[in-house]
């Protein structure tokens, strides 16, 4: 028996499996009519799940962590049942201060996060700059970033929340100096001539999770049938997404106009990791900029959840015990775990791990045996142990 299903998204390349799991037919073999639902901003996407509208959502990370910390909801919390992808934002920053930068002798390497923060920062001027949300591995992995390299961050900054698909506009129009979103909205600028792409958030930390797969509080336990079909449908189109050779295909299909809307190449550069970051056509590599599937990558690490809600809480001015211990409940492992049994999904035997403690592919056990998981350092080599108090 087919059911119906709808789950909302925003135009961005991560939403990839969401949108392949419908289109490749992944979706309609487990039994499930999937309708997607294209969101103009992740507030809208946020209120939608909330109140009831949408069944699921691809969401940023931090939100139901937020949420759960009594900040920037309805009312109303959500879960994460799954992650959707690892990486896959880039930091774009105006031709003005590129050209600057350059004056200077920095030589935009695309991958060294230290040599990139301090020549920026060296600029010695107050920086503009666009996140998606307050609360996204954008601003987090950005602010982190800053703060390492001695520029107090958010306090430093005028941060703007930009929705995007408006941020390459932002940039065009002269209103911030720098946008960090997810492809390829950054490449889009960088494609009107307006911008030179300066990092990938692959650089300040590798295979940090991006977006997740949210629903509301208790709709997972609910609908135990929907929730194993949905889950099971977004696990095959990810492994499917990550063999190299489905990438140009996959790229064919998010271009198209109900999902991005924008030119295959733009949105194939994020698939592949093979970007051009100025308007003089100059090319980077950025391995594992995009990762769907590979390495338990769907996994939703309770350990994540505790570093998002420490970062927030010391933000914000909660208490960080238990803004980790409200963070690791929004990340539903079990009901992961339980539904994904017995597909080959990767399972790690652990719920938690230390977050930033891998600085090469590892084997870890898993519920079959091993599985190996990628490189997951952060730029400075700082170790976060779930466990601290």
């Amino acid at each position: 028996m087919t059911r119906i299903l709808t789950a909302g998204f925003l135009p961005l390349t991560d939403a990839a499996p969401l949108v392949v799991a419908r289109e490749m037919g992944f979706a309609a073999e487990e039994g499930l009519d999937l309708s997607l639902v294209k969101a103009t901003s992740w507030s809208s996407l946020r209120d939608y799940l909330v109140l009831g509208k949408l069944d699921a959502a691809q969401m940023l990370a931090p939100v139901p962590v937020a949420g759960a910390l009594g900040l920037g909801a309805l009312g109303g919390g959500m879960e994460v049942i799954s992650a959707l992808n690892l990486s896959g934002n880039a930091i774009t920053i105006s031709i003005a201060l590129a050209t600057e930068m350059r004056a200077s002798g920095y030589e935009f390497d695309f991958a060294d996060a230290t040599a990139a923060g301090r020549a920026l920062i060296a600029l010695g001027r107050p920086l503009r700059i666009a996140v998606p949300f307050p609360f996204s591995m954008h601003a987090e992995l950005l602010y982190y970033w800053l703060e390492k390299l001695g520029l107090a961050a958010p306090q430093s900054l005028s941060v703007r929340t930009i929705p995007p698909p408006l941020m390459a506009q932002a940039m065009a129009s002269d209103e911030v100096d720098a946008i960090c979103v997810g492809e390829p909205w950054g490449s889009l600028a960088v494609e009107n001539g307006d911008g030179v792409m300066l990092l990938p958030s692959s650089a300040i930390r590798q295979s940090s999770i991006e977006k997740v797969l949210a629903v509301r509080d208790g709709w997972a336990d609910e609908n135990p049938d929907l929730t194993r079909k949905l889950l099971r449908a977004l696990w095959r189109a990810s492994t499917w997404l990550d063999q190299p050779d489905k990438r140009e295909v996959a790229a064919e299909i998010m271009a198209r106009p109900d999902y991005l809307g924008l030119p295959v190449d733009l949105v194939e550069r994020a698939l592949r990791g093979v970007f051009t970051i100025s308007p003089q056509g100059d090319l980077r590599e950025a391995p594992g900029f995009l990762v769907f599937g590979a390495g338990a990558a769907g996994f939703p690490w309770r350990s994540q959840a505790a570093w998002m809600g420490m970062r927030i809480a010391a933000r914000t001015g909660l208490d960080q015990a238990e803004a980790i211990t409200a963070a690791k409940a929004v990340f539903r492992t079990d009901i992961y775990r339980n539904h994904l049994r017995g597909v080959g999904a990767d399972l790690p035997s652990a719920s938690e791990k230390l977050e930033g403690g891998l600085d090469h592919a590892t084997e870890v056990a898993s519920e079959t045996g091993r599985v190996i998981l990628a490189p997951d350092r952060f730029f400075d080599g700082t170790v976060f142990d779930p466990e601290r108090r």
